[in-house]
């Protein structure tokens, strides 16, 4: 059996895929599968409601927020922030600390004047001290990437801002921890990763930041026009929307954000810990206090990486079933995705095959 430790699209839980199979042909008593259900018409409103209502309870998400199913990915995001909410000043704040935050600033720079508030990295291994941040007061917002999934690298702490919104890119790490929503201004999660399938991006809006979109802003990333619809104001991918809720109704099943967070914590750490107890065999660049729950970045046979040896170790494991595991082509090495629907048991699996092939080839 294959274990996918893929960054994205991911792994979905074989009890969502199962039930998706059982109703492709004929959702329930509708006699059609969801793929064909008008997008107007009660048996997929309906569906579509149950999705909203299930991110809403999961996540705690207060009344004045509004919960938006978007397209054009966490991409479309980068344009869509900026051009929503950059033009009450003209300015924003980017926190860069890694390769989709500093895509996200190089997005929004076509709409306004982006300020890299933290200090520049060589290398994307922490995030730098907030005491060196140079946040604008005047900013219309601050941006930040929760989960950068390239290099690793999970905050630990949500930013302070003196008041200025808070936007954040939780792709990566959405509903695999307790998020406190009333602290920011848009939280955005592009589906592929812990939520559902490619084709959909989850945003959670403050009521207050709708209705400012730029005169240039497309009809299809108007905060506002996609609000007053529901989410409906075109066609939206029904069947995706529809698996990602089964995937809502999955985790709340099985204890919801919190145990999602326990089980994230048990699969992070038995990775981490072989690649401690290595002797520098294993090697993870990133700063101890903000290591990924769900990326985890490595290299084979040192802190530069043996190539022939990381070759080896990536073709024992798919020969072992573990597929996906290759580093993000811009830094090379070895990646373990550890997303909620990734099992503790297939996390162990990696972590004895790590064993062994440390044992195998480490110098006596």
């Amino acid at each position: 059996m294959v274990i996918n430790f893929g960054a994205g699209p991911a792994k979905l839980p074989r009890e969502v895929l199962c039930e998706v199979q059982k109703n492709l042909v004929e959702h329930g008593t509708s006699g059609m599968s969801v793929m064909e259900m008008s997008h107007r018409g009660n048996a997929y409103v309906a569906l579509h409601n149950d999705t909203l209502a299930l991110v809403k309870e999961l996540l705690n998400v207060p009344d004045n927020y509004k919960i938006l199913l978007m397209q054009g990915g966490g991409t479309g995001l980068f344009a869509a922030v900026a051009m929503n909410l950059i033009g009450k000043t003209g300015k924003a704040d980017y926190i860069v600390t890694g390769s989709w935050s500093s895509t996200a600033a190089k997005e929004a720079a076509r709409y306004g004047k982006i300020n890299y508030a933290a200090p520049k990295q060589d290398k994307y291994t922490g995030i730098p001290n907030p005491k060196q941040w140079q946040l604008d007061p005047e900013a219309s917002y601050v941006y930040y990437c929760d989960n950068e999934t390239i290099g690793g690298i999970e905050f630990d702490s949500v930013p302070e801002t003196n008041g200025v919104p808070l936007v954040v890119d939780m792709s990566s790490n959405m509903l695999s921890r307790r998020v406190d929503v009333k602290k920011f201004g848009v939280v955005f999660a592009c589906a592929q990763k812990n939520i559902g399938p490619s084709g959909i991006t989850l945003v959670i809006v403050r009521e207050d930041l709708i209705g400012h979109a730029m005169p240039i802003t497309p009809t299809i990333f108007d905060f506002g026009v996609i609000a007053k619809a529901n989410s409906i104001s075109n066609t939206p991918p029904t069947f995706i929307i529809y698996v990602m809720g089964r995937v809502f109704a999955w985790i709340k099943r099985h204890g919801g954000v919190d145990e999602m967070y326990r089980l994230s914590m048990i699969k992070s750490e038995l990775i981490y810990d072989v690649i401690a107890k290595s002797n520098g065999f294993y090697y993870c660049p990133v700063d101890k206090k903000v290591r990924s729950r769900m990326n985890v970045p490595f290299r084979v046979g040192g802190a530069n990486g043996d190539e022939e040896l990381e070759k080896q170790f990536l073709k024992g494991a798919e020969a072992l079933g573990m597929q996906q595991l290759k580093g993000h082509r811009s830094v090379g090495g070895i990646r373990a995705s550890l997303y909620n629907a990734v099992t503790v048991e297939e996390a162990t699996s990696l972590q004895q095959y790590m064993l062994e092939f440390l044992k195998n080839h480490q110098k006596s």
